[in-house]
């Protein structure tokens, strides 16, 4: 009798353990990419996206624009994005507001031209180093 009880108790333990071990894998996260270097998958309401990473040289709260110095086919250029209500800007997952832009912070932007105009529809900010 004390041995159907031991190997009872050993098959208990046994699934036990399995169920723990299935259980811990199943709940590891994957490896994810940084947000900064994401790509987006173009979408049929913006095919005319545009992506541009560079250094914010100035800040214009007052005409909600930022000027980004940056790297266009190995030409340095400065473009200035204007920002709206629906322009979405993040630091590391996080929604900031455009008060929070600072000159000096490395930004890529996604935007489409409207005319001469660039409109900012997403500004990353990258992460501190």
């Amino acid at each position: 009798m004390e041995k159907k009880t031991t190997v009872r108790f050993l098959w208990v333990t046994f699934l036990i353990l399995a169920i723990s071990v299935i259980g811990s894998t199943a709940q590891q996260k994957p490896i994810t990419v940084p947000e900064e270097f994401a790509t987006p998958i173009p979408t049929p309401e913006n095919p005319n996206m545009e992506r541009f990473f560079g250094t914010i040289e100035k800040v214009n709260e007052l005409r909600k624009t930022i000027d980004v110095k940056g790297k266009v086919k190995k030409e340095k250029k400065t473009l200035t994005f204007s920002i709206n209500d629906r322009t979405k800007i993040t630091r590391a997952k996080k929604e900031l507001s455009m008060t929070n832009l600072k000159n000096g912070m490395d930004v890529l932007v996604e935007y489409k031209k409207e005319g001469d105009t660039l409109i900012a529809a997403v500004i990353k900010v990258s992460a501190p180093k």
